[in-house]
């Protein structure tokens, strides 16, 4: 579904876009450093290259190359989308020069680490993550065949795939779970799955089934808690695979696992305002969030790998529950934690904008700081997961399912061109204006002269064949202040609600513009185990106090008592902003997504007056 939308203006448009021009901006030789140094292509002895990486993807690192993986899937997504030529030809040119090292190391290898990083992982001696860096890399290469059509990827990835199953078929059972147990893998099963599911070689579904980790698998089964404590983002690609497995077999007991682990991990744990989790990378004990507000909560990689876990879910099970999941933790997520540009320049420094590539944790604690990390000095994990990001929007947005059934199921503009009934059509989203202008005189500013309160949504439908049939559901999201408000070419309508969405079949007509209001309101969103420590909401969106405050008062069933709305317009802006009202001194609120170098705090003990 994902290859049929793209992105219309929007905040989400824009970090894509800051994105694009990250990417562009690192170079292949830097990016192909560890593969070349590892095949021995590299020359006798090298002259410092230009802004060479360091981090996590530096030469000395034992994870080294593990970006260009991340790298080429970013690449490929976004040229899918966008059809840009140039990220084409720049991913297309690095696929040929690993080929170039896989060819030169002769026996399938094509990776930035020594192989016998993998073989003494048989033999109990541990490097740090050798089977994830070899995962992020085939998953770029799988990206770059899938998307790119390149065949040289495609080859290169059959190539892996036949060392790894000559390095696995003299691996005991129990010899493969203590090197799963030793180290993250990555999203290897899903890999095997995905590759499978193109091929429909029996090899590949064994390096699947190899690839399960039975420690985890079999205790979530039994509804064992092997969650508590314990590093979150090891888990969840391995879940992935799970997912995936079920796709390409049909077998019930992978979507048992997938879902036992959702339950384990989000509906019996809890989650913070922000939906996110984890802290120090850790899932925190079931319902005690209060003691794990800390600096280094919401490790992105989780986050990412969470919502990418919620899709499948909902592609399996169609529930509503995880797109609102994957709402709350899109905007304030991983809008909030990557690709950030400050807009709040005063005419005196407007010249140079600040901007940060990605926060590998976001602070949760009083008086916190969000810690950005370089271009091209760190390369976390997060870095990784952070260039992804952008590239996968547009999969969570529109679903196709039976029937010719159209889901809209995230209000990011964008636009949808499809076939229904063999019909082509094209849905397209944008936000309803309502007085995006100060100097042409329309009437909106005096019809909306203060910040409304709902979020409003225009589709339009274009039908080159004039019309087509088909069902569209609307996703009624959680956090709705009172009824949703839909009108059909100016004309209200009363949609029928089912399992959450509102749904409207009918014969379209070329031209049709439907219009939807979703009522909001502030709120207060309480810790489970401290009711009196919230966190405010205005919508699905995190608000953060611009200071190291700790204390409030007020009533928590009414938050109007402690904020009140605040440098709501300027120029042709709304903006989302509150200040304390009835407090010891007063600050200011803005979304958690829009917060860049500044304190901040996002929860308060609410003192009742």
């Amino acid at each position: 579904m994902g290859r049929r939308v793209k992105l219309l203006p929007s905040l989400a448009k824009s970090k894509q876009n800051f994105d694009r021009e990250y990417l562009l901006s690192l170079k292949d030789e830097n990016l192909l450093f560890s593969f070349y140094t590892e095949a021995g292509l590299s020359g006798w002895h090298v002259d410092k290259p230009e802004k060479i990486h360091w981090g996590w993807d530096g030469p000395l690192s034992h994870i080294r190359g593990t970006f260009t993986g991340h790298w080429l899937s970013a690449c490929a997504r976004l040229y899918d989308e966008t059809g840009d030529e140039v990220l084409k030809a720049r991913a297309c040119g690095v696929v040929k020069e690993i080929r170039r090292c896989q060819l030169t190391n002769g026996n399938g290898w094509a990776f930035p680490i020594p192989e016998k990083y993998l073989y003494q992982l048989k033999r109990g001696v541990h490097f740090w993550a050798p089977q994830y860096v070899c995962h992020k890399v085939m998953m770029g290469l799988l990206d770059v065949w899938q998307y790119l059509g390149d065949e040289t990827a495609k080859e290169t990835l059959l190539d892996c795939a036949g060392w790894f199953l000559r390095f696995t078929d003299d691996v005991p059972r129990e010899t493969m779970n203590d090197m799963m147990d030793a180290e993250e893998t990555g999203a290897m099963m899903e890999m095997w799955a995905d590759l499978y599911a193109l091929t429909g070689d029996p090899n590949h579904k064994l390096l699947m089934e190899r690839y399960e980790r039975p420690r985890l698998t079999g205790p979530l089964l039994h509804g064992v808690d092997v969650l508590t404590n314990m590093h979150a983002n090891a888990t969840v690609p391995e879940v992935h695979g799970c997912a995936r497995a079920y796709e390409v077999t049909g077998d019930e007991r992978y979507l048992n696992i997938v879902k036992a682990y959702w339950k384990q991990a989000v509906t019996d744990r809890g989650t913070f305002a922000t939906g996110g989790q984890t802290a120090g990378e850790i899932w925190t004990p079931i319902h005690t969030q209060s003691r794990r507000l800390n600096h280094n909560n919401q490790e992105h990689c989780v986050v990412y790998n969470m919502i990418r876990l919620a899709d499948y879910l909902y592609r399996q099970t169609g529930e509503k529950e995880y797109l609102d999941y994957i709402e709350r933790n899109l905007i304030n997520g991983l809008y909030s934690q990557a690709f950030w540009k400050d807009t709040y320049d005063s005419l005196t420094n407007a010249i140079s904008k600040e901007e940060g590539i990605v926060t590998y944790y976001q602070p949760l604690e009083a008086g916190s700081h969000k810690k950005w990390g370089s271009r091209t000095e760190d390369f976390w994990c997060c870095h990784c997961t952070a260039v992804q990001g952008p590239s996968r929007y547009r999969e969570w947005i529109w679903y196709h399912g039976k029937e010719d059934t159209f889901t809209l199921a995230q209000f990011v503009p964008s636009r949808l061109e499809t076939t229904a009934q063999g019909k082509p059509v094209a849905l397209e989203l944008t936000v309803t204006d309502r007085g995006g202008e100060c100097v042409k005189i329309t009437g909106l500013g005096a019809q909306y002269p203060t910040l409304p309160d709902n979020d409003s949504y225009t589709l339009r439908l274009h039908l080159p064949q004039g019309e087509a049939s088909f069902p569209l559901r609307v996703r009624l999201p959680g956090w709705l202040a009172g009824e949703a408000a839909f009108l059909l070419n100016g004309e209200k309508v009363d949609l029928p609600k089912e399992d959450g969405y509102a749904v409207l079949n009918r014969n379209w007509q070329d031209g049709d513009c439907l219009l939807m209001k979703f009522p909001k309101a502030l709120t207060c969103c309480p810790l489970d185990d401290a009711p009196d420590t919230v966190a405010f909401l205005y919508g699905p969106v995190v608000l953060a106090g611009l200071s190291g405050a700790r204390l409030l008062h007020g009533d928590i069933s009414k938050p109007e008592t402690m904020l009140a709305p605040h440098n709501e317009r300027e120029w042709t802006n709304w903006n989302v902003q509150f200040h304390t009202v009835h407090q010891d001194f007063g600050f200011v609120f803005r979304p958690l997504y829009e917060i860049g170098y500044e304190e901040y705090t996002v929860y308060y003990q609410v003192e009742k007056q």
